[in-house]
């Protein structure tokens, strides 16, 4: 399984870092993307991937830090990518669930971004939360090389959309909740080729650890809900969901849960 988003360099995860990984190997987890929010993280983020060859970088500026970031920070995101070449540009997008953020800033740090990622010829990791059709329309204008909208939950015609313009969709904590009902038909009623998987960790958690932080040691939880969901087998759609990952993030290797051999790259 590859976790397509873990933001496994954040404070929470400070004081047992390395058994939290421990045990999302031993769970099956070959590979964990991490996304970076703000400038200031991307040293640390970069270290720790360096550290571990089943840990991938993206560098961005996330829209609910919009008070954060400077305006020097494009530039050097640029730099970054240059100097770095993570797997992807993220995390980024809009977020219109928070009145307080700013719209116009908002849309204005995306398109830069966007124009920064295609520029770099890099996939996007986007955040999207009530703002599902200016991501779109964004996209559309600027046209990157695809990616993974993050937590997706729009509609199942959204959802067309966005695998037209190269993207996959990730599926998280949330599905593992029966009450989610809406997110649930969505994962069932979606050709298998649009889905991968993620646990947002330290957010978002499965509903085993209702409460608690969320560790991408329960992906596995996730892969069982799709499972679930979808009346396919857990095998079948680990297989099936890695493979989207590596499909739409081209620079993703993987590595043996053993530790002892790099798996093979996917076929071009």
């Amino acid at each position: 399984m590859i976790d397509t988003h873990c933001h496994l360099d954040v404070a929470e995860f400070d004081a047992d870092r390395v058994g939290v990984l421990d045990r999302a190997r031993v769970a099956g987890v070959a590979a964990i993307v991490v996304p970076a929010i703000h400038a200031a993280g991307w040293d640390g983020l970069l270290a720790l991937c360096a550290s571990a060859d089943d840990l991938y970088p993206a560098l961005g500026l996330h829209p609910v830090y919009l008070d954060r970031h400077r305006d020097s920070d494009l530039r050097e995101l640029e730099q970054a990518i240059t100097e770095h070449r993570p797997l992807a540009v993220g995390e980024i997008g809009l977020d219109y669930y928070l009145p307080e953020l700013d719209r116009a800033g908002q849309q204005a740090l995306f398109e830069a971004q966007l124009s920064i990622a295609k520029s770099a010829d890099l996939p996007v990791l986007l955040h999207v939360r009530k703002s599902h059709e200016d991501v779109l329309t964004i996209l559309k204008r600027v046209g990157v090389k695809g990616g993974i909208a993050h937590a997706f939950n729009g509609s199942i015609q959204q959802a067309q959309q966005y695998l037209d313009l190269g993207f996959r969709l990730g599926f998280g904590g949330m599905l593992t909740f029966t009450r989610s009902s809406r997110l649930r038909r969505l994962a069932a009623e979606l050709p298998g080729e649009a889905i991968v998987l993620e646990t947002d960790a330290p957010d978002m958690t499965v509903a085993a650890h209702r409460g608690e932080r969320n560790s991408p040691e329960y992906l596995p939880d996730i892969l069982r809900a799709l499972s679930e969901v979808r009346g396919e087998s857990p095998d079948v759609l680990a297989a099936l969901t890695t493979a989207n990952a590596r499909a739409v993030l081209p620079g993703l290797d993987l590595i043996d849960p053993s530790g002892s051999r790099r798996l093979s790259a996917p076929p071009t």
